[in-house]
């Protein structure tokens, strides 16, 4: 009796494989790869390991630092990225025979995000989908965008605080926090300089009432003696007025901190803080193919972009 013919890597490779390896990779550690994938962390273990066998040859380097492409691993990296991008333009070749026509996307963002980042999205979504309409509804809190989603007011929150429990995220970036230094400041260098400790204490400091700017108090209160701060505004272009005005250093995000005006001067905080951004929605909605394809638009904008964290592109 014959016995059953040998599978062929076609039988042996799973698409979760692939994107288990391509989290991995872009994560660089299995527990934050198996959070963005929604599963446990023995399951992307479980998927690597399953991917190596069928291959025959070992993948990622585990360590205690975290997990590492080999040298064939980078290769078989790049060629798992082709396969799962043809999958994805799969899906939206499927969308366009379908025809999605008409629809309406409502989001729900801070000001420096709908003026930042939701722009573009918006614009690569028309080109394919020219008659879906997308509105934006601008909160100052995160309560508010919160409560947008879960009374259906809204089918995406974009903001400056991971979402989590009931709802589903997807990271965009870290938006680090930056100093504005007001006219007539010493430093006349093109480029952003570090500031001291002690530059902090020569005029008052402005930040947001937000949550997200809560962030940097633990650091100013750790500093011997401790520095205060002067003005919590609740609008971010009024703290960079107020910087303007020469009436203090205004610490924010950098997105939040845009458009700097010229006269203006950006410098880097004697410490390092970023606010995490990303895009949610809630576990149990039923999104509109309108609101998938807009989804679309953004995991393939900023899946594999990673933008505010190196410090050179501050001076951009």
């Amino acid at each position: 009796m014959a016995g059953k013919p040998a599978k062929s890597l076609n039988d042996k490779v799973k698409l979760s494989q692939l994107r288990a390896l391509a989290t991995v990779a872009a994560t660089g550690n299995f527990s934050e790869a198996a959070l963005e994938l929604n599963v446990s962390q023995s399951t992307v273990s479980h998927s690597i390991a399953a991917l190596e066998e069928a291959l025959g040859v070992v993948l990622v380097h585990r360590g205690r630092q975290g997990a590492s492409l080999t040298h064939v691993g980078t290769s078989i990296f790049a060629q798992a990225q082709q396969v799962l991008g043809l999958i994805d333009e799969m899906g939206r070749e499927a969308a366009r025979a379908r025809g999605i026509k008409g629809g309406q996307v409502r989001v729900a963002a801070f000001r420096s995000l709908a003026s930042e980042i939701l722009p573009e999205a918006i614009a690569e979504l028309h080109k394919l989908y020219p008659t879906v309409q997308v509105s934006i509804t601008e909160f100052d809190s995160k309560r508010g965008l919160v409560n947008s989603l879960l009374d259906g007011k809204a089918d995406f929150a974009v903001a400056d605080s991971i979402i989590q429990g009931d709802f589903e995220t997807f990271s965009i970036m870290e938006d680090p926090f930056i100093a504005l230094l007001p006219p007539g400041d010493s430093s006349t260098a093109t480029q952003p300089r570090q500031l001291t400790w002690e530059d902090l204490r020569k005029q008052p400091i402005i930040t947001s009432s937000n949550d997200c700017c809560q962030v940097i108090l633990p650091f100013l209160q750790q500093c011997q003696p401790p520095i205060e701060v002067a003005y919590f505004i609740d609008n971010d272009s009024t703290s960079v007025g107020m910087t303007r005005q020469g009436l203090g250093i205004s610490i924010l995000p950098k997105l939040a901190a845009q458009p700097v005006p010229s006269e203006v001067r950006v410098a880097w905080l004697p410490f390092s803080v970023t606010r995490p951004l990303g895009i949610s929605w809630p576990k149990a909605a039923l999104l509109t193919p309108a609101a998938y394809a807009f989804l679309d638009i953004f995991k393939d904008l900023y899946g594999t972009q990673q933008y505010g964290v190196e410090r050179d592109r501050l001076a951009s």
